[in-house]
């Protein structure tokens, strides 16, 4: 496959069974093939996602002395700020170069999962940017639930299955920015390496120009790019895992721009979509057959999640 699939998932939405049954074929085939989609019909609208731009080109314009206030120590990175080169891809010690932000789950003071996550952290500088970060973090969050959906119908269990799974999840908001390259970047840095995600899913803002790149199963990296009212998103290794690899995480990075583009920032906003943490990842019986026996071992999201974390630099063992 040379191309990424785009979908509307206003056709799940409708209430055409035939246009429903559409969807969940088209994105189903697309995540067996090469594991990502271009998706319109999303719950962002124009004015959040400028909104949202806006407030994190003002926070990352800040001070490092202000935004390393905000990088919070023995969380892993799971809140707040991330900065510089301190993440790098699993296997790789050569930090990515990009610096980030991390809003996670909003739960209510009665959830279960209340005592789990750390707070979010708040940026007192920029009067919006918190508000304006919990609307986008919840309109992703609502357009994940319905790819979901979607694809259980495509595995063949209820269409609901993957809701009491991803209600108070561990999911992540994370607004990047690659800042200018002012030099040759040392033991062959990018932007952000090879890598697969973690996570269930991953929907992705900002993926217009050029600079992500996705490996199809030729080994061939192809450009994937989405339309201005696009969202990108991919399989994440959790749910191919889940899936006994029917729907395929893929491995993709976003490479340096053209030497005579150095000089410009790059802003990306993926919103990785996690379960809660003793939800069980164990490979589904719809999954596994004589010509696909299971591939994995038990193990549940959380202590996944922790062994990645190890991976990544941002939990020392």
């Amino acid at each position: 496959m040379q191309q990424i699939p785009s979908v509307d998932l206003r056709d799940f939405l409708s209430d055409d069974p035939a246009r429903k049954q559409k969807f969940v074929n088209e994105i189903g085939k697309a995540y067996e093939d090469i594991g990502f989609v271009a998706l319109k019909g999303h719950f962002l609208d124009d004015q959040l996602v400028q909104g949202l731009y806006s407030e994190v080109r003002n926070f990352f314009s800040l001070p490092l002395e202000t935004k390393s206030k905000y990088e919070i120590p023995g969380i892993g990175g799971q809140r707040g700020y991330v900065s510089f080169g301190k993440e790098h891809a699993k296997g790789r010690s050569a930090g990515d170069l990009k610096e980030f932000w991390h809003f996670g789950q909003y739960v209510s003071e009665d959830s279960p999962y209340a005592g789990e996550y750390p707070d979010n952290v708040e940026v007192s500088e920029l009067a919006k940017f918190n508000s304006v970060g919990k609307e986008a973090y919840q309109m992703l969050e609502k357009t994940g639930v319905y790819v979901l959906r979607a694809l259980a119908l495509y595995i063949g269990l209820d269409e609901f299955y993957f809701d009491k799974f991803i209600k108070d999840g561990n999911s992540i908001l994370r607004p990047i920015h690659y800042p200018p390259i002012t030099s040759e970047p040392l033991d062959g840095a990018v932007r952000a390496a090879a890598h697969g995600d973690i996570n269930l899913i991953t929907l992705l803002m900002g993926a217009q120009g050029k600079g992500l790149q996705v490996q199809n199963h030729d080994g061939e990296w192809i450009d994937a790019m989405a339309q201005p009212d696009e969202l990108m998103i991919n399989v994440g290794d959790m749910l191919s895992r889940h899936t006994n690899n029917k729907l395929k995480s893929t491995i993709h990075q976003v490479v340096n721009p053209p030497r005579e583009l150095w000089g410009s920032s790059r802003y990306s906003i993926p919103f990785f979509m996690h379960p809660v943490s003793d939800m069980d990842l164990n490979c589904l019986s719809e999954c596994i057959d004589e010509n696909n026996p299971k591939k994995y071992e038990d193990i549940t999201a959380g202590a996944y999640l922790h062994e990645r974390l190890v991976e990544l630099g941002l939990i020392k063992k």
